[in-house]
C-alpha cells in the first residue's frame, strides 16, 4: 500500500506499509527512486539494514506485524521514517569510537553491524517511541 500526503511544510511524504519480510528488493527500489546515482549503493545498504532490523529484530519476522516507511525529499535533504510493531529497544547513543554508554544501563545495548552501518551511511540517525521508530536523514552537498 502506498499513501501520499502533504504536510504543512510542503514536504511531500509518501508512505509504504508492508508485512514483515526479508524480501526487500521492490521496497528498496521504491524508497530509492530519487536518490542520486553517486549515493545509491550506500543508501541502499543503509536502508536495507534498517528494514532488516525492523522486520527481524522489531517484528520477529511475524507477517501479521507491519512495517511502515514514510519518506520525503525536500531540497537537499532525504528523510526516511521507519516504524515497526515490536517491543522496541534501547538504542545506542552513537557508534563512534570511543563507544558512548547506553542511556539504558539495564540493557547495555551494543552497536551491532547494522546499526554501525546506519551511523556510517546517514548524517542523522535517531530513534523514537521507545526504539520502535527510526529516522534516517541524508543531506546532499554540492
Amino acid at each position: 500500500m502506498i499513501a501520499l500526503s502533504l504536510r504543512p511544510s510542503q514536504r511531500r511524504w509518501q508512505t509504504i506499509t508492508f508485512p514483515s519480510t526479508l524480501y526487500l528488493f521492490p521496497i528498496l527500489d521504491l524508497l530509492l527512486q530519487e536518490v542520486p546515482s553517486h549515493l545509491y549503493w550506500d543508501m541502499r545498504l543503509g536502508l536495507q539494514e534498517a528494514l532488516v532490523n525492523a522486520a527481524k529484530h522489531g517484528n520477529s519476522l511475524d507477517p501479521s506485524k507491519l512495517i511502515e516507511v514514510k519518506f520525503a525529499k525536500q531540497r537537499q535533504t532525504y528523510v526516511w521514517m521507519i516504524a515497526d510493531q515490536g517491543q522496541g529497544f534501547c538504542p545506542p547513543v552513537s557508534c563512534h569510537w570511543p563507544a558512548q554508554p547506553s542511556p539504558c544501563p539495564e540493557h547495555r545495548q551494543e552497536c551491532g553491524r547494522g546499526i554501525f552501518i546506519l551511523f556510517q551511511v546517514f548524517d542523522e540517525v535517531a530513534w523514537f517511541n521507545e526504539g520502535k521508530e527510526l529516522r534516517l536523514t541524508k543531506y546532499l552537498t554540492d
